[in-house]
């Protein structure tokens, strides 16, 4: 059976164990920036970033985070544009995520179109030098993405 890749959160938590940690991506042209939540789906934080080469070498990379940190579900930036509608860049992240099958895990695609600009400016506001943003911009973008789904999934499991 093939893994669930939809945009509605109730339909990925339905495919989800009880509990069990999930990760969070930002899929770019050169890398890709990891982010995990706790068993509970309360919080999330920057795990990794992977420097983009070939598919087989980033699923490989992929299937090791996920063995490691013991991930459930996979939420992946979705970039839109900003009328909600799609673009190439969309449309490369939507395939990336059917590529993603044979790990086995349910895939969220979330609307990602402020996560990059918002770390950007929490990070510019507390001044932390350029090189240092462009290292973690990634991982942290991956971050806000998984926060604004596990967000959303505790809204669903209590009634709001």
């Amino acid at each position: 059976m093939a893994a669930l890749i939809t945009v509605s959160a109730a339909d990925f938590a339905a495919a989800l164990p009880n509990a069990g940690a999930l990760a969070g991506l930002d899929v770019g042209t050169k890398t890709i920036g990891l982010a995990l939540c706790d068993a509970g789906w309360s919080f999330a934080g920057p795990a990794e970033t992977i420097r983009r080469s070939k598919f087989t070498k980033d699923l490989a990379a992929l299937a090791a985070f996920i063995a490691v940190h013991h991930v459930a579900g996979l939420v992946v930036g979705l970039p839109l544009n900003m009328d909600g509608s799609d673009s190439p860049r969309t449309q490369s992240v939507r395939a990336f995520a059917r590529n993603l099958a044979p790990l086995g895990k349910p895939v969220l695609l979330w609307d990602e179109r402020w996560s990059t600009q918002a770390v950007e400016r929490a990070m510019v506001a507390a001044d932390v030098s350029r090189a240092k943003r462009a290292d973690a911009v990634d991982r942290l973008a991956a971050a806000h993405i998984l926060q604004g789904a596990i967000d959303a999934l505790a809204n669903l499991s209590s009634g709001g």
